[in-house]
């Protein structure tokens, strides 16, 4: 009974983690992430709304409002052979993102999770 219950923990602990989203999932760090997209070998993209971008963002992400009708169409413009890494303020709207990039053929695709959360882990603001 024990083992099943600390397996039934892991497995809820590891799908919310996973859902969430996270430089670590991504295997890169803020530095190199930082790198790559001033190199413009990938992209740093914020799905949140346009509102909530002009109030802060991370430094060189462009914004891709998940909500938005144009998004499949905005997207669509993004280079597929490149890295696209994906947030919003939580990590739910970026997770949903991914989902349809996937869908879209993206196959270097992640969702590193909320605004704050990246905050800590060295990524600037704007």
């Amino acid at each position: 009974m024990k083992k099943s219950l600390l397996l039934s923990l892991f497995l809820v602990y590891a799908a919310f983690s996973f859902s969430q989203g996270s430089l670590a999932d991504a295997r890169v760090s803020a530095k190199k992430l930082n790198k790559l997209v001033k190199n413009g070998k990938a992209y740093l993209v914020d799905v949140r709304t346009l509102e909530e971008f002009s109030q802060s963002h991370l430094a060189s992400a462009i914004n891709i409002d998940y909500k938005s009708a144009d998004f499949k169409t905005q997207i669509s413009k993004l280079d597929r052979k490149k890295t696209v890494y994906l947030y919003c303020r939580t990590g739910n709207r970026s997770d949903k993102s991914l989902d349809s990039l996937k869908k879209w053929n993206f196959t270097h695709a992640y969702n590193i999770g909320g605004i704050h959360t990246l905050t800590t882990t060295g990524l600037r603001l704007e």
